[in-house]
């Protein structure tokens, strides 16, 4: 028995679902030798963690458009917050805690620069629509290395699924579906009291009753209701009244942080022009603009223009989509031998 196969045996005496285990997977879409030392899960998650896509969340927008501080979130960190959550959740149920990982890892790969007003901005642009979650997808089955990552149809489901308009096949995707809104609300709220856009007190005080009146104690509340209400039958979800606390906190920060109007999001009227200038500007002249690897796609009809060029500008961190927008529309300065 090699290394991958005790701990495949380890997982039958543990998990408590059949569709956790990673050798009742759906698998892949190329089949693949399994490894001697990692399930098909711990596979995928190393895939995501050492790919270009993922290293470039360090420098994407989660809320606060480059923020001047070390300590804002950006999406990367947003992502490592999800998964720690999420593999808290998923041990305490007995679930497939590297699945939950992986999914957890990938699921903002698809993010733009600028965060939603990038999102936004191709989406009322690309005429084949645009949405981070698809974008995830098309970067793990396509994109990433030229061939995509090749990940199992778990990870993948997971992927896609993790909004709140869609639903994962996998408890294990359930989980990172609630942790991701578990943690994007609280360490948004955290963010926005550190900019000074609001203070604790400002948020209502029903729903900070139910969760509790800081950042620790709403992590904690919010985890412990996933697991109680969950821990029975294995099957994940939130209790109502704990669920209904968290909408509600959700609702206030779309008044006060969310809204375009705000203090956080007072430059997104200029990311989404800046986005939409690129845009144009590259579906006007895309042999100029758009580099060697999208032309070849290009010329070989793979797919169409404003795919490829959405494909690309969603890639940029937000430092690089500056450099590019400077580079095609602010003059180059004058320098002297």
């Amino acid at each position: 028995m090699n290394i991958r196969e005790d701990i495949e045996a380890r997982e039958k005496l543990i998990l408590r679902h059949e569709r956790s285990l990673s050798i009742n997977s759906l698998g892949r879409d190329v089949p693949e030798e399994p490894s001697d030392t990692r399930t098909c899960y711990m596979r995928d998650r190393d895939r995501i963690l050492h790919c270009k896509s993922f290293r470039r969340l360090k420098h994407k927008t989660q809320v606060f458009l480059a923020p001047e501080g070390d300590h804002y979130r950006t999406r990367l960190t947003h992502t490592l917050e999800v998964a720690q959550i999420a593999r808290s959740i998923a041990r305490a149920l007995r679930l497939n805690e590297d699945l939950t990982e992986a999914i957890a890892l990938g699921h903002d790969l698809g993010h733009t620069p600028f965060g939603h007003a990038g999102e936004r901005e191709l989406a009322s642009l690309c005429p084949y629509g645009f949405s981070h979650y698809s974008q995830g997808i098309r970067i793990v089955e396509k994109l990433e290395n030229g061939t995509g990552l090749n990940l199992t149809l778990e990870v993948r489901d997971g992927i896609k699924n993790h909004s709140m308009k869609a639903m994962p096949f996998t408890e294990e995707g359930k989980v990172v579906r609630l942790s991701d809104k578990i943690a994007y609300l609280n360490h948004d709220i955290d963010d926005a009291v550190r900019a000074h856009i609001l203070k604790e007190e400002d948020l209502p005080l029903e729903p900070r009753e139910v969760l509790g009146h800081s950042f620790r104690d709403r992590i904690n509340c919010l985890v412990h209701d996933v697991i109680d209400s969950s821990i029975e039958d294995g099957v994940v979800r939130m209790s109502p009244h704990v669920e209904t606390a968290m909408m509600d906190l959700r609702e206030a920060m779309f008044a006060t942080v969310y809204n375009i109007g705000s203090e956080a999001k007072k430059e997104e009227k200029k990311a989404e022009e800046m986005i939409g200038a690129l845009y144009r500007r590259m579906m006007e002249s895309p042999r100029k603009y758009l580099p060697e690897a999208e032309i070849r796609r290009l010329d070989l009809d793979q797919d169409p223009l404003e795919v490829l060029v959405c494909d690309y500008i969603a890639s940029m961190s937000d430092n690089y989509a500056m450099k590019v927008y400077e580079d095609i529309f602010l003059p180059t300065r004058w320098k002297t031998m």
